[in-house]
């Protein structure tokens, strides 16, 4: 936000507080808000809670695909609610229901059957304070793309499909998600394992309270949710709002984001590469098969076999006296740290669909398991916890056991890892761009082959200058691990913090600058490869690299005047090339090639 967009809004929001006539918190709308394009608003997602793919969350979170339960998600759904209710009734201590959460958790609340109208009475009061409260948890700044706060929306729909949730909690929030109602979120105030706060913002939207965008458009939430045709829930239909509230959905949602958008620029990365080497004229020797069996990694392999394929009847494998014996590392050791970046990328990947599949709530409410099923849960201590059950779990009789499910791990490891294995590959693409400023690697200059006039009305890339450098620092800012924390919370209770939100937006911006950064290569590449062609008019490109070279020629031509030049930076008119052509378009994913290989 610049200084005069951060001057209005604190002007706004001086008014307010002071009480500027007809003023109120929905009249700050965010003039930085990024709200999606629902461009498969027409497609239904089945939730069944064991399969939702990290594709359909980009669905439904960007744009803007609908989903429904399964039949039998709603039937788990609502036996662990009804479970929940004869647990209580039956004496059994539940974790944040009939006793308190945190430090709170050996005080008893209430006691004995949930729906009698003394504690039915309680819980609707405790409830509608929640709502309440809600919009005032957290810190900002506010959460301003759209498509953030449905990805956390559409994982704890899929992962609330294991909780306790009421039929009515789990419907509103699908109908907000279908409508879309969005609520205003606070970016900061989670430590990385249960985004408490964030799922409060959430909850206090359903109530009605704080506010909320209706279709991109801001306004209070009960506007909102009358706009969308929806009436806010009622708190005596939300009795255990730790159902929606205790998750990771937030951080897991972004990861969906980061997995997503890692896997089209690790794509482009390889295909680039490919045309670098042409641009290069370089040694094809370091991915060769021999080469390859002698040191048998397997992403390593694959992506050395992958791009050799990609270059596969260039003229790169026609003999040139002039050909040197060894490019620089940087060009050379590419597809090894490009290849280490695709294997952390498959980890997270595989651990993300876990998370988003399961449940990271405590207590972990489980029905039809009984005691004979395992042998701790034949014990005194654990059958404390098991409930016979009765009418309201539908004669369902289980466990309801208190556990740290929520802790984030490995998920948070391993967005960590993909953070500087992609640190580790853009540094090696930051300085094979600059390599091209040396003819002791090219061996020639391009006025050696151009003329003067081609020259200055050549598009390239800021070779000499100062673009991938400025794109490289600010990857380092965010490259760097992040120290682990254990800070005493909540009586000593919750000491340990996970991070894993502030873990995920770093990725997700080393995501962003490395397509950048890979749109300066791209322009680089494209140059070369345009020399070089003039340098022998008969030379042959690998098929993949000349489909990509064609494309990005009709987007930024070799040849223009500069006056003819569109005014923005050309490095960001190549970003938005990779961003709005997926390297799929020119060259089968690299992710189909991992799936198929386990």
């Amino acid at each position: 936000m610049n200084l005069m967009k951060r001057w209005r809004a604190a002007k706004m929001i001086f008014w307010v507080m002071v009480g500027w006539p007809g003023a109120s918190m929905s009249a700050l709308a965010a003039p930085d808000y990024q709200p999606i394009t629902p461009t498969l608003s027409g497609n239904m997602i089945t939730l069944t809670g064991h399969d939702l793919t990290i594709e359909q969350v980009i669905d439904v979170a960007r744009y803007g695909a609908k989903v429904q339960l399964s039949a039998d998600a709603k039937r788990s759904q609502s036996d662990a609610y009804g479970l929940l209710l004869e647990a209580s009734a039956e004496g059994v201590a539940i974790y944040g229901f009939n006793r308190g959460a945190g430090s709170a958790r050996e005080i008893v609340l209430f006691s004995g059957d949930p729906l009698a109208p003394e504690n039915k009475a309680f819980l609707s009061q405790r409830v509608a304070r929640q709502f309440l409260n809600g919009p005032r948890q957290g810190i900002g700044p506010e959460v301003m793309d759209e498509e953030v706060v449905r990805a956390l929306m559409a994982v704890r729909a899929n992962t609330m499909i294991h909780e306790a949730a009421s039929p009515a909690l789990s419907e509103k929030l699908i109908e907000m998600l279908n409508r879309r109602v969005t609520p205003v979120v606070q970016s900061r105030g989670s430590l990385g394992e249960a985004d408490l706060a964030a799922m409060a913002n959430v909850f206090g939207t359903m109530g009605g309270a704080g506010d909320a965008y209706y279709q991109g458009r801001r306004m209070s939430a009960a506007a909102a949710l009358a706009a969308a045709g929806l009436k806010p829930l009622q708190p005596y239909e939300a009795v255990y709002p730790s159902a929606l509230t205790s998750t990771n959905a937030y951080s897991v949602g972004q990861c969906a984001l980061l997995v997503h958008d890692a896997k089209l620029a690790l794509d482009w990365a390889d295909l680039i590469l490919a045309m670098d080497l042409e641009a290069m004229n370089s040694s094809v020797t370091p991915l060769s098969a021999p080469v390859q069996a002698n040191r048998p990694f397997k992403y390593l392999n694959l992506e050395a076999a992958r791009v050799l394929d990609m270059v596969k009847d260039s003229y790169l494998f026609d003999d040139d006296a002039k050909r040197i014996i060894q490019d620089p590392e940087s060009q050379r050791a590419s597809f090894s740290r490009q290849g280490a970046t695709w294997k952390a990328w498959s980890i997270l990947r595989d651990s993300l669909l876990t998370q988003l599949n399961s449940s990271d709530h405590n207590p972990a409410v489980r029905v039809d398991v009984a005691p004979q099923d395992s042998w701790e849960l034949d014990t005194p201590q654990m059958r404390k916890y098991f409930v016979k059950g009765g009418p309201e779990s539908h004669g369902q009789h289980g466990f309801i056991l208190s556990n740290a499910n929520w802790d984030p791990y490995p998920m948070a490891n391993e967005i960590e890892a993909l953070t500087n294995a992609l640190a580790n590959m853009d540094v090696a693409v930051v300085q094979r761009i600059y390599r091209f400023g040396s003819t002791f690697f090219t061996l020639i200059a391009p006025k050696d082959v151009l003329s003067q006039e081609q020259l200055e009305a050549s598009v390239q890339s800021d070779v000499d200058g100062y673009n991938p450098t400025a794109i490289w620092q600010d990857i380092q800012g965010v490259a760097h691990a992040i120290t682990p924390e254990g800070n005493p919370i909540s009586n000593d209770v919750e000491e340990l913090q996970a991070q894993t939100v502030l873990k995920v937006s770093r990725a997700r911006r080393t995501v962003d600058d490395t397509m950048l950064l890979l749109g300066e290569d791209l322009l680089t590449a494209t140059f070369w490869m345009d020399v070089r062609r003039v340098q022998a008019p008969g030379r042959n490109f690998g098929r993949a690299a000349t489909a990509v070279w064609a494309a990005f020629r009709q987007t930024v031509p070799w040849q223009q005047k500069l006056q003819s030049r569109p005014p923005q930076p050309v490095g960001s008119i190549a970003g938005a090339f990779l961003r709005t052509h997926p390297a799929a378009e020119f060259y089968p994913p690299l992710a189909k090639e991992i799936d198929s290989d386990k």
